[in-house]
C-alpha cells in the first residue's frame, strides 16, 4: 500500500515537472521568435534546447527554477550563430546572442 502511494506521488511529480518544462520551452520559443523578428535575423530550426536547470531566488526571495535554453540564428543565411535565453520561472530574464554580421 505504501509502495503504491510512493509510486503515485513520484509519477505525479515527474508529470508536473514535464508539464512545467513544456510551458517554459514554449515561452522561450515565443520570446526568441519575437526577439529575432525585432532584430531582423532568422531563427534557425524553430527550436530551443534546454541546457541547464537550477533553483534560484527571484527578486521577492522565492525559489524558482532558472532554465537556460540555447538556440541558433542567422543574419545573412550563410552563417549560424548561437544564442541563449534564460527564464526564471515563467519570466524571461535575458536573451544573449553572439555578435553577427550585418549585410549592407
Amino acid at each position: 500500500m505504501l509502495d503504491d502511494l510512493i509510486l503515485i506521488v513520484l509519477l505525479l511529480g515527474v508529470s508536473l515537472y514535464w508539464i512545467s518544462w513544456q510551458q517554459a520551452r514554449e515561452i522561450a520559443l515565443n520570446a526568441v521568435r519575437a526577439h529575432c523578428l525585432n532584430l531582423e535575423v532568422q531563427m534557425l530550426d524553430e527550436y530551443v534546447a534546454l541546457n541547464r536547470t537550477r533553483l534560484h531566488r527571484d527578486s521577492k526571495g522565492r525559489m524558482q527554477l532558472r532554465r537556460v535554453f540555447s538556440f541558433e540564428f542567422s543574419s545573412t543565411g550563410n552563417e549560424r550563430y548561437n544564442g541563449v535565453i534564460t527564464l526564471l520561472g515563467r519570466r524571461v530574464e535575458s536573451i544573449h546572442m553572439e555578435p553577427y554580421r550585418i549585410e549592407d
